[in-house]
């Protein structure tokens, strides 16, 4: 007990420990809060492209595409581990909308089913208007016509300081033609001459907000037959570009695309030989992470880099600690001889400086992990607050597809850091703990020490 009451009584009577427990307390803070917002937006955008790919991707690196898909289509329907699969046809295209003068931009084509693929993927929650997906290529005024559906950063702005986007209560008639160079099967022009490049109006139906910026500044969804007519992908054999695959509830993706991977290596050997089986070579089969790696390995790197940097900062946080019980300790002399001279030991004196260090480290990482709390809890109002004041946002939802900032408070994570805290000063104390247990009495109450 004498051990907990000595380390509290020099822990309240050193002023010097007020500044040790401020800097506990601005680390612990600092990565309380940069880290929740780092790892919340991560996670959202890892969500998002979990939900555009859907749990496995079959994938030519290709413009040219595969064929022969249909058969392998229904092997994967007959297997109760998939739940549904999509096949999309893309290419790249010109589009321009005759009612807006002078747009005109290059855009993906991405030809699909809307009800299969809303199996596989989440398409159908990425709609803004449509409340039947098997219907979402039929324009509500004219359900004759052929509809497309852009990606919503293709045709719309967005506004401040929300980042929402300007809808009207019903669909405007926009029309849009796009023009694409269809290509066969060799990966050269399928046509020459005059009718070089495919062209067709498509009447505007919805938008697709998926939250992926790449994705959503350049997609333009439609029918899956018509993409591939566009895209030259209907001869002379009928091509597509991927599969999208949806697993069953209960089947781990990577059992679930090993699986798939013998089911289509056993569909490429069933096929070796025929027309164009060579574009075979250009597939792969991947999990939904593996696919979507180039999109979500910068973001994990910046989170990588950040924390290297928390790193150093715990570093800082040692070397503050070390200082401050260094000082500490060369003004308790007196102290440490005359508790030694009466019995302490030399465990019982390295004892009350550890203690002493587990007390700027508790006390600095709890109120650290309280402010940075309670400022996740407010961060968006203080933003908003920010923004009318000032007209400063930390990022300009005009051009970053973020919406509120992430907040939520994860109680391990914050454990972890507490903890980590009070690892860092137990480290820093180390040291000049053991050297103050180590001195003897007779040399620290000489009386010339005195």
């Amino acid at each position: 007990m004498i051990k907990w009451i000595l380390a509290w009584r020099y822990f309240m009577k050193r002023p010097i420990s007020y500044l040790a427990v401020a800097a506990v307390m601005l680390c612990v803070f600092i990565v309380v809060v940069v880290m929740t917002v780092m790892n919340g937006l991560l996670g959202d955008f890892k969500q998002k492209n979990h939900a555009f790919a859907g749990d496995c991707v079959i994938a030519s690196d290709s413009l040219v595409g595969f064929g022969y898909y249909e058969e392998f289509l229904e092997t994967l329907n007959a297997q109760p581990e998939i739940l549904a699969a999509s096949p999309v046809a893309k290419g790249v295209g010109v589009v321009t909308i005759p009612q807006v003068s002078q747009y005109e931009t290059g855009i993906e084509i991405c030809g699909i089913d809307p009800l299969l693929h809303s199996q596989a993927t989440q398409f159908a929650e990425t709609l803004h208007y449509t409340a039947d997906v098997a219907q979402a290529f039929s324009p509500p005024s004219e359900p004759t016509l052929d509809g497309c559906i852009p990606g919503v950063d293709v045709i719309r702005g967005r506004s401040q300081p929300d980042g929402g986007r300007y809808y009207s209560d019903r669909l405007f008639g926009l029309e849009f033609t796009i023009t694409s160079f269809p290509l066969n099967d060799k990966g050269g022009l399928a046509k020459s001459g005059a009718g070089l490049v495919n062209t067709k109006t498509y009447r505007y139906c919805d938008d697709s907000h998926s939250g992926i910026v790449k994705v959503d500044s350049v997609a333009v969804y439609l029918p899956l037959e018509q993409a591939q007519i566009l895209c030259g992908m209907d001869a002379p054999f009928k091509r597509i570009s991927s599969i999208h695959i949806k697993f069953a509830d209960g089947v781990a993706i990577g059992a679930g695309v090993k699986k798939v991977q013998a089911l289509w290596d056993q569909h490429v050997a069933a096929f070796a030989g025929n027309p164009g089986s060579n574009l075979f070579d250009h597939v792969r089969v991947q999990s939904w992470q593996v696919n979507r790696r180039a999109i979500i390995a910068p973001n994990e790197k910046e989170q990588v880099m950040m924390t290297m940097s928390f790193l150093l900062l715990g570093v800082i946080t040692v070397f503050i600690i070390f200082v401050v019980m260094y000082m500490i300790i060369s003004h308790k002399s007196k102290d440490i001889g005359i508790l030694k001279s009466i019995g302490l030991s030399v465990r019982e004196i390295l004892g009350v400086f550890l203690i002493f260090s587990v007390f700027i480290g508790l006390i600095g990482s709890l109120l650290g992990s309280l402010g940075g709390c309670v400022f996740l809890v407010k961060v968006n109002d203080l933003e908003d607050w920010l923004y009318v004041k000032y007209g400063w946002q930390l990022w300009d939802r005009t051009m970053y597809a973020i919406g509120d900032i992430p907040n939520k408070i994860e109680p391990m994570f914050i454990a972890v850091v507490i903890g980590s805290a009070m690892i860092a000063c137990l480290i820093g104390g180390l040291i000049p703990s053991v050297q103050a247990a180590r001195r003897k009495p007779a040399e620290i109450l000489q009386v010339n020490q005195l």
